[in-house]
């Protein structure tokens, strides 16, 4: 089992952007040859050892492995605890790592916003992980921690406060500073490429329930805001949340996994609030309007390529000075039969795309090898909430720079 293992954690694709955040984040919060044994791993040994001095890395293996070998692959998570990957887009090179984890024993975490492919995980390996005590938890990032932990612990205030759970949460993204990601970017692309080719991916990705150990489930949630409007009970207007996509599905997903404590007509959405007054309402217009032509842009159109070259590339990310002043912060509502009974808030203390997700996805690494058996389930294709649990939202809080509050 992964407590034999060399390593506690492999951090692979450390010459990404985001992967050198995340080793930068592990070497300054828990240093080299100390309680954490980890190393950084990737396909190229050159880019490797660059990033190694870089960061001055001594005492920090280096483990080459290509995601088209399996072989190599097999050789790093056979030795390790956990493998934290900031690779994507997963549906081209997640695949054969994550069943390299099941089969030797190692857990898995990724940043993954794929929903085709995330469903394509559960149906293969949810079975087997679950058997085996492996633990594969995708949307460890700001898709989707801030969602799926900001619901665990409104519930549990909720409960605290007035002896029954939410039927219903609203999460509204209410400011952020951060430039949009680039990998999130490449990921839209190829989930719309894929879906352009195969319509059946469209049933998974406009399913609210797609992610459910059953799809075939159906519950009150319909497909995510798709307009403007004004929503009397926040006082504001509201526009799409591009991630709503896959957080809502996330959520649903830890829900169902839970067996449906909250109730089987739980209900659950995710938009942006931009404000009262007239410049909410045309910020609001403006963001979906954005949002509007970033999925008409089809794969291959003048309008696809006019995007491609503004729009940020893998491996392109914020300067450490934009990702310090950067952050996010977002409400929670909570409703009982139509009621309003408890507000929360999430707040991040960098930008959201780069310097929070980074020390998110480390935690959740560090979480997994270090503190055992959390969350309702040992082993399964599982989502942050569901594996982790009340470790990871108190190391979140800790040391991650994420605050978790209740307002009324």
């Amino acid at each position: 089992m992964t407590k034999d293992k060399k390593y506690d954690v492999v951090v692979w694709g450390a010459t990404g952007f985001t992967g050198r955040l995340v080793a930068e984040y592990l070497k300054n919060t828990y240093g080299i040859g100390k309680d954490l044994n980890w190393a950084v791993a990737g396909r190229n040994m050159t880019k490797l050892k660059s990033i190694h001095d870089s960061l001055d890395l001594e005492g920090v293996d280096i483990i080459v492995a290509d995601s088209s070998q399996r072989g190599s692959l097999d050789a790093m998570t056979s030795q390790a605890k956990v493998v934290c990957t900031t690779v994507g887009p997963y549906a081209l090179y997640g695949s054969d790592l994550v069943a390299s984890c099941v089969a030797n024993h190692c857990h898995y975490c990724d940043l993954a916003g794929e929903v085709q492919w995330i469903r394509k995980m559960i149906d293969a390996h949810q079975e087997e992980a679950s058997a085996k005590g492996v633990k594969i938890v995708n949307c460890c990032g700001f898709d989707s921690i801030p969602s799926d932990m900001g619901v665990y612990y409104l519930q549990k205030m909720a409960r605290a406060k007035t002896g029954n759970h939410c039927d219903e949460i609203r999460f509204r993204l209410k400011a952020a500073k951060g430039g949009f990601s680039g990998g999130t970017y490449a990921s839209l692309s190829n989930v719309m490429k894929e879906a352009a080719k195969d319509k059946s991916i469209w049933k998974v990705l406009t399913n609210p329930y797609g992610l459910n150990p059953d799809p075939a489930f159906e519950g009150p949630d319909g497909r995510d805001l798709q307009t403007v409007l004004f929503e009397k009970e926040t006082n504001s207007w509201i526009t799409p949340f591009v991630m709503a996509a896959i957080n809502t599905k996330i959520v649903r997903r830890s829900h169902a996994l839970s067996d449906f404590p909250y109730g089987k007509d739980f209900q659950y959405n995710e938009a942006i609030m931009t404000g009262k007054d007239f410049k909410g309402r045309m910020k609001a217009t403006g963001n979906a309007l954005s949002l509007g032509v970033m999925i008409a842009a089809k794969p291959g159109s003048f309008l696809k390529g006019v995007l491609d070259k503004f729009l940020p590339k893998p491996g392109e990310g914020p300067n450490k000075k934009a990702r310090e002043e950067g952050f996010f912060s977002a409400r929670l509502f909570g409703f009982n039969n139509g009621e309003s009974t408890i507000v929360g808030s999430v707040k991040g203390d960098m930008d959201p795309g780069y310097g929070s997700t980074s020390k998110m996805i480390g935690e959740c690494a560090v979480c997994l090898a270090k503190d055992g058996d959390n969350g309702i389930a040992n082993g399964g294709v599982l989502t942050p909430s569901t594996a982790m649990g009340d470790a990871i939202l108190d190391r979140l809080q800790e040391k991650a720079g994420l605050t978790f509050t209740v307002l009324e």
